[in-house]
């Protein structure tokens, strides 16, 4: 609860500062809108998480999935960028998408395979960027795959191998005991 009114009170006094600072600067709201927006995002998705603990996590998960949307428009409003709500949208909606099933893949295998669910991620992450790529592709006509994609597929393997060596060790040691 303590570290929920620090957070608290520590995003209120960033929201203070930005609204103080726009208004002695220009003398009325300008630019203010945007730290704010975003900070008040920002609450409302860690809030539950931090309140909660590991309880909070699907609060969160809701919360975002909820106000991810109205945000983005709100952002694209406030720095009249059309393509902040409509690019970002797909692309969040995709995201959401893996998230859940991240946080589905964790609750079903638990803390006993803990690795294993995240080589799972890592795994899940690969068709997840290309998914991405194609999205972002179709709307700003890029192309769908370059070569910093193929590193980050390769880093994505390596660490899928590597969570499962260690989901392996840990059930090998499990068994012996």
């Amino acid at each position: 609860v303590i570290i929920s009114m620090v957070f608290s009170v520590t995003l209120l006094t960033g929201i203070v500062v930005c609204l103080i600072c726009d208004i002695a600067i220009s003398g009325r709201l300008t630019w203010s809108p945007i730290p704010v927006s975003s900070i008040i995002f920002a609450w409302v998705i860690f809030f539950p998480g931090i309140i909660l603990g590991k309880k909070g996590i699907m609060a969160s998960l809701l919360s975002l999935s909820f106000f991810i949307f109205p945000y983005l428009f709100l952002l694209g409003r406030f720095i009249h960028v059309r393509e902040v709500f409509s690019i970002g949208s797909a692309v969040a909606a995709a995201a959401i998408i893996f998230l859940w099933i991240i946080a589905a893949l964790f609750k079903r295998l638990g803390k006993e395979r803990k690795f294993a669910a995240l080589g799972i991620t890592f795994l899940l992450a690969v068709p997840f960027v290309l998914v991405v790529n194609i999205i972002l592709s179709k709307m700003l006509k890029e192309p769908v795959f370059d070569v910093w994609d193929m590193l980050s597929v390769f880093k994505l393997l390596i660490f899928a191998s590597v969570s499962f060596i260690c989901d392996y060790a840990q059930k090998k040691r499990f068994i012996k005991q």
